[in-house]
């Protein structure tokens, strides 16, 4: 009996058990709960049981094999999940726990799965085939970038373009990078950027950041436009670990935004080496050709010379006058035979008017020697025209003409030509041979020009 005189309501604790169920199940219907891992086990049954915890408190958790089967993830400790199921209690142990019915990652974990599914998909659509990636250009002439103006990523790049190779005109087409709208930002200036025909190529950049930062970069519509831009697209998000959905629809990924700033433009003082080194070897390869001319040109002089070419016109020369008395001879002789043979023929001169047969003769023969003349006039004149161009053309690459220019040709005392510094020694006597005479020296210092 009680105090008051009523009999006591004394319950086993089956039946507490029971009602504290009851009332568990009748108030909570389904609940949705979010938390870390703990003490995760699966027995034989297949049946998995955890504690689900924040950073105060933790409730137990059983997930039934019929719907552990259908998990798309292996559950651990310190795996972070939401998870959807009924408040209940279990009475052999007075346990108050979770019965769970879906359970899917948290946070990072989902964002994780997104991408590989959507990874999948795009990789099915062969948007990441290496053979649809377009080469770089070998040398850019105007580049688009593609990145916040406020950032650190826009920072480094302009630094190290400015230092590799500050000629190339860079555009910096400013874009949010994070945020719901920023995926459909970078895509609309991405296909701008693209159909304006002003780059060779673009450069998509940002920092580095976690996983829900760059989730701008694994949109779907964006890869597909990333592929399909007219201009080659290099893809620098994150850091070298960080890898988006952007960097595998690129055409190049670089782990870095410096990196590819790198990687689009050439070393300038690479560049001014080879420079250097092209300048010499054309400078040695121009020497060594106006040697072999100059050569060349004292070869045909003395070849021209040995022919003797003014003797030889003159010889002609005679040659034709010869020829010309000889066949004025012989058109006399001709007249003089044809005028005889009318008479011994017995034709009436005076009938055949002789002189005017006379008359023709002469005639035909003074054009003959005025024709005779022309070809004669005609082949000298040829002939010395010819000899004033080859005697330009030598004049032109003879060495007599450069030593008129103010040039001297240095000679050791065997005759040999003085090209270089290191074919002399100090105090060795030279020859220099001049236009109008030669000069004695004395090599009393050497100095060799560098390279430029």
């Amino acid at each position: 009996m009680s105090d008051l005189g009523r009999p006591r309501a004394v319950l086993k604790p089956a039946q507490l058990n029971t009602l504290a169920r009851d009332l568990l199940e009748g108030s909570f219907a389904q609940v949705w709960v979010e938390g870390e891992i703990g003490n995760f086990s699966r027995p034989s049954s297949g049946h998995l049981y955890f504690t689900l915890k924040d950073e105060r408190a933790q409730v137990r958790c059983a997930l039934f094999k019929q719907k552990a089967m259908y998990l798309r993830f292996a559950p651990r400790d310190g795996l972070q999940v939401l998870v959807r199921g009924r408040v209940t209690l279990y009475e052999a142990r007075g346990d108050y726990q979770l019965v769970l019915e879906h359970m899917e990652e948290a946070g990072e974990g989902a964002l994780r799965r997104a991408f590989e599914e959507l990874k999948a998909k795009l990789a099915a659509d062969g948007l990441f085939d290496p053979q649809n990636k377009r080469p770089l250009p070998r040398h850019v002439r105007r580049l688009a970038v593609l990145t916040s103006p406020t950032g650190a990523a826009v920072r480094d790049v302009l630094s190290v373009l400015a230092r590799r190779f500050p000629l190339l005109p860079v555009d910096v087409l400013p874009v949010l990078v994070q945020g719901a709208t920023a995926a459909t930002e970078i895509r609309v200036m991405l296909e701008k950027a693209g159909a304006c025909g002003c780059y060779d190529a673009i450069l998509i950049a940002r920092g580095g950041g976690s996983l829900e930062d760059l989730w701008c970069f694994n949109d779907e519509a964006l890869a597909r436009a990333i592929a399909a831009s007219p201009v080659p697209v290099v893809s620098a998000v994150g850091h070298e670990i960080d890898f988006t959905l952007a960097d595998f629809a690129a055409d190049l990924r670089a782990p870095t935004p410096s990196a590819a700033a790198e990687l689009l433009v050439p070393d300038q003082e690479d560049l001014l080496a080879r420079l250097r080194q092209w300048s010499a070897r054309l400078r040695a390869q121009w020497q060594r050709a106006q040697m072999a001319r100059a050569q060349g040109a004292d070869q045909a002089l003395l070849r021209l010379q040995a022919q003797q070419p003014q003797l030889r016109l003159a010889k002609a020369g005679l040659r034709l006058a010869g020829m010309n008395a000889r066949m004025g001879a012989a058109l006399s002789r001709r007249l003089a035979h044809g005028v005889e043979r009318l008479r011994r023929s017995g034709i009436a001169i005076e009938r055949q008017q002789p002189q005017r047969r006379l008359g023709e003769l002469q005639q035909q023969m003074l054009r003959l020697r005025q024709r005779l003349q022309a070809a004669s006039d005609s082949y000298l004149q040829r002939a010395g025209l010819r000899l004033q161009g080859l005697t330009r053309a030598m004049a032109a690459v003879s060495p007599l003409a450069t030593l008129a220019r103010g040039y001297a040709i240095l000679q050791d005392a065997d005759g040999k030509v003085i090209r270089h510094p290191e074919d002399t020694a100090i105090g060795q006597p030279l020859d220099a041979r001049m236009a109008h005479g030669r000069l004695r020296l004395r090599v009393e210092s050497k100095e060799q020009d560098p390279l430029p």
